[in-house]
């Protein structure tokens, strides 16, 4: 599984690194970014599916 930001939607609500800090992070704005290559840990898909289905912007894409 795979996960990425549409940097075109996002908008910096922050949703993403609150309710999946193991997959992301942010930048000096506050934008979301993806901590990793963007293959996603099986012990994390967990959070990155939560942070997919709380993204107002639906800017967190999983790639399964």
């Amino acid at each position: 599984m795979r996960i990425r930001i549409d940097y075109d939607r996002c908008t910096g609500h922050g949703r993403c690194y609150t309710l999946a800090p193991g997959v992301f992070g942010c930048d000096d704005s506050g934008f979301g970014q993806v901590r990793s290559d963007g293959e996603v840990e099986p012990d994390l898909v967990r959070e990155a599916k939560l942070a997919e289905g709380n993204c107002p912007e639906q800017a967190v894409i999983v790639d399964e």
